[in-house]
C-alpha cells in the first residue's frame, strides 16, 4: 500500500510549456466516479475533467491523443480508487492567475478524507474576506481529484458547487471517508456508492 500520511503532499506546480500541442487521454473503465479527460503539455499533467458533468471539456481539433505523458497519473489514479493512495505526487502545470495558483497549493495541503470551508482556505492565504474569491479559484482548478477541490464545503458543511456535479463530489468525499475509516481500523457501510 502506498499510503501517505504527510502534512505537504509531494506535488509541484511549474509553469505549462507553450508552443506544443494539448496531449489527452480519457480513462472510462479505472474510474468508478465518471470517465476522466486527461490534458497535458507533453511533459506534465495540465488538466483533469470528470466528463459528462456540467462543464464538460471537449478535446479540440488540434489535440494529440497519446498515452505516454500519463502513465504515471493514471497509475496514481487508480491507486486513489482502490483506496491503496492517498497523497498524490507528480508535477502539475496548471494555468492560472497568481492567486488563483495559491489557492490550489493550499488545496493540495488539505488532508484526504478532510474537508475545508471557503473561508478557513482565505483565512490560511491571509484574506480572511475572500471567501467568495476562493470560491471562484477553486471553480476554476483544472486538475480536479489531484488538487482536491472536491475537499471544499460550505461553512455551514454543505456540499456547494463542483464543476463534475455535487453527486460526483458527493461520491468523492464517501470514497475518501471510507479508505479513511479502513486505514484508521473503522468500517463506514459498505463503501461509496456510484455517483
Amino acid at each position: 500500500m502506498r499510503d501517505v500520511e504527510a502534512t505537504r503532499p509531494t506535488l509541484r506546480f511549474r509553469p505549462p510549456l507553450t508552443g506544443g500541442p494539448t496531449h489527452y487521454m480519457v480513462m472510462e473503465e479505472e474510474s468508478p466516479v465518471a470517465p476522466l479527460l486527461l490534458m497535458s503539455d507533453g511533459a506534465s499533467l495540465t488538466g483533469l475533467h470528470l466528463l459528462g458533468g456540467p462543464r464538460d471539456v471537449v478535446p479540440g481539433p488540434d489535440w494529440v491523443y497519446d498515452r505516454e505523458p500519463f502513465r504515471h497519473a493514471v497509475a496514481e489514479l487508480k491507486a486513489y480508487f482502490a483506496g491503496e493512495l492517498t497523497v498524490f505526487s507528480g508535477v502539475l502545470a496548471p494555468s492560472g492567475t497568481t492567486f488563483q495558483l495559491a489557492v490550489w497549493a493550499f488545496l493540495t495541503d488539505i488532508p484526504f478524507g478532510e474537508t475545508r470551508s471557503y473561508g478557513d482556505l482565505a483565512r490560511r492565504l491571509g484574506k480572511s474576506g475572500a471567501s467568495r474569491a476562493v470560491g471562484l479559484a477553486n471553480g476554476r482548478n483544472p486538475i480536479s481529484i489531484i488538487i482536491p477541490c472536491h475537499r471544499v464545503i460550505g461553512a455551514d458543511g454543505s456540499l456547494t458547487g463542483y464543476g463534475g456535479g455535487l453527486a460526483r463530489k458527493a461520491w468523492l468525499l464517501r470514497h475518501e471517508a471510507t479508505v479513511r475509516a479502513r486505514l484508521r481500523g473503522f468500517t463506514i457501510g459498505d463503501g461509496p456508492s456510484g455517483p
